[in-house]
């Protein structure tokens, strides 16, 4: 079954993954290209441990400040633990973002060659089972983002494999986001600005609460609206690349709530899954026309990542 907004993002279930591979894969190809986004349910992310992971990151974020801020890392941009509320700026912006965020990374073992990218996870001791939790949650996306990536190979005419080596032990992140209740006025500053995301594809859970919005080919902003538990899922600034602009990175942003909703909270959590650290992003055979130049370099996925925490002052 697949449903539709006015705009046409793509609302499938990843049953159709299995019972429907190509017709799964070409309504989700579409909406990338077009959208850059899609909606996933039947997506196998228990409620059970949605929720779960909800009242854990809930939990966290009410510790007092100084409890919170003893996770704060100093020299990891962020990599992992706690980044305080009015740090992280939208490439390009002056105003900082109205959130506050705390990292879970791939956990690897001594003497891994990607040990040097990711250092180790740093977990808070005053709220329990908080590892438990987002390890499994971690593992989760995991598994699913590499079926989503199964299907977006199908799409693309190339091995339905060919990203498993690819994303193998790459610098994916579990971001648990908070978005604070807003009693005054915010000036320029919003939720989460206008920004593109920079990994492979983003997995979100917690997009139901309104304030995510896309920008369209036209320069219009429209919202995007999964129903509870749904996953909403975007095309990040790699996998543009390596598809020379075929599938594109939306820009998106999470504006304020409308003054009914100001004095509620926003949680969510969003995973970025990564290509490992070596890997070349380079245009994919056949996405180049004939004569023409691909539109980016090579550059391998950890530099890429780089060039773009800087940008956002996150390193």
């Amino acid at each position: 079954m697949t449903i539709t907004t006015d705009d046409a993002i793509a609302s499938v279930s990843l049953n159709d993954a299995d019972t429907d591979p190509q017709g799964f894969a070409d309504k989700l190809g579409r909406s990338f290209e077009e959208y850059g986004f899609a909606i996933i349910a039947d997506h196998g992310i228990s409620q059970e441990l949605i929720e779960r992971a909800e009242e854990k990151a809930k939990a966290f974020f009410a510790l007092p400040e100084p409890a919170k801020k003893r996770y704060a890392l100093a020299g990891q941009g962020g990599a992992r633990g706690y980044t305080p509320f009015g740090i992280e700026t939208a490439k390009g912006a002056k105003a900082h973002d109205l959130k506050e965020f705390w990292h879970v990374g791939r956990d690897l073992p001594e003497g891994h060659r990607f040990r040097a990218h990711m250092p180790d996870n740093v977990w808070p001791a005053e709220v329990p089972s908080f590892r438990d939790t987002f390890s499994e949650l971690y593992a989760t996306f995991d598994r699913t983002g590499l079926k989503i990536l199964r299907a977006i190979a199908r799409y693309l005419k190339i091995d339905e494999d060919y990203f498993a080596d690819a994303v193998r032990d790459g610098n994916s992140v579990l971001r648990l986001l908070h978005y604070p209740p807003q009693s005054e006025p915010t000036g320029e500053h919003i939720r989460a600005g206008a920004h593109e995301d920079i990994n492979t594809i983003t997995l979100l859970l917690g997009a139901e609460e309104a304030g995510l919005e896309l920008l369209t080919r036209d320069g219009r902003w429209i919202p995007v609206s999964p129903k509870p538990g749904e996953l909403v899922i975007n095309i990040g600034d790699m996998l543009q690349r390596l598809t020379n602009g075929r599938l594109r990175s939306t820009s998106h942003r999470v504006v304020n709530p409308a003054p009914d909703r100001a004095s509620k909270a926003r949680y969510s959590m969003p995973f970025f899954l990564h290509f490992r650290s070596d890997y070349l992003i380079e245009a994919l055979p056949g996405t180049v026309p004939a004569g023409e130049q691909p539109k980016w370099p090579p550059i391998t996925a950890d530099d890429y990542l780089q060039e773009r925490l800087r940008e956002i002052k996150l390193a």
